[in-house]
């Protein structure tokens, strides 16, 4: 079991060093290449360059690529509280087809005593008339950090764009079992948040894997296009190994929504995530 960072609040040079560890080795924003100068000690950009392996098969953009970039949790920096998601939601209006790069327009709604509450705009970066998609998010802090910490220096990790790209999948460690249902390992620190719990990232990529299979399966096609999702974050994922159980419900006009649920089999097969996708088909 990976150690909770709430253990070291009492010990603020322990703290900030694990803090340090542990944001610059999470995979989630390194791999796809999204900084955040409230973090790191970089010149603040907001962009993110597309690859082939942020793409689903019809040529749109993935629900994880974009949840990761603007995971809209209540604008909780990892300097001031212990973030944890609670709600996310993206409504994507265009597939991004062609586009090279897009921007996340970030926008604080409220943040109280525990609970935060944002949105982003998702923009084509070179054309910001051009609008992605829509995000809400809210987040609760279960925690507070000691005071002084500051921002840290960047880990990026440079990723570049190839037909031999892994899919998102297998770089966060998914795989469908035996028995067809799409899973996780167990927690591992490179998936970890600094509260030693599975990150969005993972549990976005892999949710949206298994509904897009379960989708497909349903409508005869892999030629998808998500329209929307809404993922509820219900417990923290302690231990894994994950799996993910889909349920497909086919709609009218070529639309296929698929509800999720993520358990933690490590914790009394726990359910921690459930989320509903809906998709059009192309």
């Amino acid at each position: 079991m990976l150690r909770d960072i709430r253990e070291l609040t009492d010990s603020p040079e322990e703290y900030a060093e694990e803090l340090r560890r542990r944001w610059g080795g999470l995979l989630s924003y390194r791999y796809i290449g999204r900084s955040y100068a409230s973090m790191d000690v970089v010149e603040e950009d907001n962009t993110v360059v597309v690859r082939r392996d942020m793409r689903n098969a019809s040529g749109g953009l993935l629900f994880a690529v974009l949840g990761i970039a603007a995971p809209e949790s209540g604008h909780m920096s990892d300097l001031e509280a212990v973030p944890n998601p609670v709600i996310h939601s993206c409504q994507i209006l265009d597939a991004g087809v062609g586009v090279q790069r897009f921007e996340v327009i970030s926008e604080e709604l409220r943040v109280g005593r525990q609970m935060g509450y944002s949105r982003a705009k998702i923009v084509d970066a070179d054309n910001p008339d051009r609008a992605l998609a829509l995000i809400e998010g809210q987040g609760v802090s279960i925690g507070t950090p000691p005071e002084g910490l500051e921002r840290m220096e960047a880990n990026p990790l440079e990723v570049v764009d190839s037909p031999d790209l892994p899919p998102l999948w297998q770089v966060f460690g998914g795989y469908r079992r035996p028995d067809g249902r799409w899973g996780l390992p167990e927690l591992s620190v490179e998936v970890a948040s600094p509260d030693a719990a599975l990150h969005i990232g993972p549990q976005f990529v892999i949710l949206e894997t298994a509904a897009v299979d379960a989708a497909a399966a349903a409508a005869g096609t892999d030629r998808l296009q998500g329209v929307s999702c809404h993922v509820m974050f219900m417990a923290r994922g302690k231990a894994g190994p994950f799996r993910v159980d889909t349920e497909p419900v086919t709609g009218a006009d070529g639309t296929v929504a698929v509800r999720v649920m993520m358990r933690d089999e490590g914790v009394d097969d726990r359910v921690i995530t459930a989320a509903s996708y809906v998709f059009q088909t192309r």
